[in-house]
């Protein structure tokens, strides 16, 4: 049931989708505006979400007659859109700023967005369910840890550091991207 392997694959998908070390300048701009970013409550909230949509989310796939491998495939697009923002440095998604920094835009679409959430079906196509759980778990206790000290983080990065690690990403983002669109357009024609 629970495999070492599928456990770090997950965890580093969802880590490079979720891309919380390059978020750190979003952070560190909402934190200025608002002045305290509540790192429990968006950590929590965030792993509620997601965990909710790997429960659900296949079950409302089907309510709206889309199967799994059509919703993985349109994940490997959004995850290649991700890649690209990341590798480029431009913005394709623009998201509006928000008064309360800890659920909106933290939580959510930062932690958990679309292409976390696309991410997490996509990944329970292919793997066990237990091993995305843990991977889920992992993440959110990544995103608090580096919520709790994004001051520090990025200190010790610099600019050009986090921009770095954000292209570092973006090349095994686009690789995962390609890899989901392969395993699972072929499903789609049979």
């Amino acid at each position: 049931m629970f495999s070492l392997k599928e456990i770090v694959t997950c965890t580093m998908v969802l880590f490079a989708v979720i891309d919380i070390v390059g978020s750190i300048p979003v952070i560190i701009g909402l934190r200025q505006k608002v002045g305290h970013i509540q790192s429990e409550k968006a950590s929590l909230v965030a792993g509620f979400i997601m965990i909710g949509f790997l429960f659900l989310g296949e079950r409302i796939l089907s309510l709206i007659g889309i199967d799994v491998n059509s919703f993985a495939v349109a994940g490997a697009f959004i995850i290649f859109f991700l890649a690209l923002e990341m590798i480029l440095g431009i913005q394709l998604y623009k998201d509006e700023s928000s008064e309360t920094a800890s659920i909106v835009p933290i939580a959510f679409p930062i932690i958990a967005g679309a292409g976390s959430l696309t991410s997490i079906l996509s990944l329970r196509a292919e793997y066990d369910l237990a091993n995305l759980i843990v991977a889920i778990v992992i993440n959110i206790a990544i995103v608090y840890i580096v919520l709790k000290s994004s001051k520090r983080i990025e200190r010790v990065l610099g600019s050009s550091g986090i921009s770095v690690i954000r292209k570092v990403f973006g090349v095994v983002l686009m690789a995962i991207a390609v890899k989901l669109f392969a395993g699972n357009v072929q499903q789609l024609f049979i």
